[in-house]
């Protein structure tokens, strides 16, 4: 009886784990440059006293969903969206550096360029800086930014730093809890001039919301089933100890 139980309690526990995955997926649908999460079951032996007889199921993030997300343009001068694979590196609030495909930048108080989560983007020489004020700001597709002064006349472009762009294999890298992405190793990766963005678009995420819907459904009728295995051990073990007084 012990086993039905167990099992059927280890179940629906995962599946709660699974469908937080698919919740915080739906969340983020239309979070820019967001990539899906995926959940994965694997059975894992119990130890403990006695014989490892038991088997229960772990439900884990084990990697994410690294497809493009369709781009959409904004007009926005600030705005860039990586064209294919590469990453933008960024300075998170620690100092230590990490990756997004967010490309929604900003200018700080400070001229300072930022991600919307206000994390600094990262140049050829450390966190970039605009001498402000300025009247126009221009992003190449190789990240070179180019800024015309206020008051200068339009012919004039100053070239004030260039984005840093990295191209690393995807199974090096690792999701925080902020949603930026690091190197499994700590190490910081190189800049890779070959990555090219569309100024004037963003990435949208690539969460496909019918598909997380579908998951979603099944997950809760398997942790119904759970719960009804878990009822069934319970009325079994009350018949049980019926007969048993009966006698």
């Amino acid at each position: 009886m012990d086993k039905l139980l167990y099992i059927a309690m280890s179940g629906a526990k995962q599946n709660m784990q699974a469908l937080s995955v698919n919740a915080n997926n739906l969340a983020n649908a239309k979070t820019t440059g967001f990539k899906a999460d995926l959940a994965n079951a694997r059975a894992m032996q119990a130890f403990g006293e006695g014989m490892p007889t038991r088997v229960f199921s772990m439900t884990e993030r084990a990697g994410q969903n690294f497809d493009s997300g369709a781009l959409l343009s904004t007009g926005r001068d600030l705005d860039v969206a990586i064209q294919g694979e590469g990453w933008l590196a960024v300075q998170t609030k620690d100092g230590n550096e990490a990756y997004t495909r967010n490309g929604q930048l900003k200018l700080n108080d400070n001229g300072a360029l930022e991600t919307s989560r206000g994390d600094l983007v990262i140049g050829d020489r450390g966190p970039i800086f605009l001498p402000l004020p300025i009247s126009k700001l221009n992003i190449s597709a190789d990240g070179t930014i180019m800024v015309q002064p206020e008051g200068a006349p339009s012919n004039v472009q100053e070239e004030v730093g260039r984005i840093k762009f990295v191209n690393p294999d995807n199974r090096l890298l690792e999701k925080g809890s902020d949603g930026l992405f690091r190197r499994k190793d700590g190490n910081n990766e190189p800049a890779d001039i070959t990555v090219k963005v569309a100024s004037g678009s963003l990435e949208s995420s690539n969460v496909n919301p019918i598909s997380e819907m579908t998951d979603m459904i099944a997950l809760q009728r398997q942790f119904e089933m759970q719960l009804k295995m878990m009822k069934t051990a319970e009325e079994i073990d009350s018949s049980a100890a019926s007969l048993l007084r009966a006698f």
